[in-house]
């Protein structure tokens, strides 16, 4: 499973957990186990703190 990033921030680009989404559903087969839906939120949760400061570094 993903690590939580949310306490360390996000040091990855938003385009990199994007990519690792897809894989997760990719593997999944379009259908995910709870674990595979956890690992999912995860990701979410990463993904928007990651899109946020690209965001802010971008103003």
């Amino acid at each position: 499973m993903a690590p939580d990033s949310s306490a360390r921030g996000s040091v990855r680009s938003a385009a990199e957990v994007n990519e690792q989404i897809r894989a997760l559903w990719v593997r999944a087969g379009g259908t995910l186990s709870a674990q595979e839906r956890a690992e999912y939120e995860l990701l979410v949760v990463e993904w928007a703190a990651a899109i946020r400061s690209e965001v802010i570094e971008a103003a």
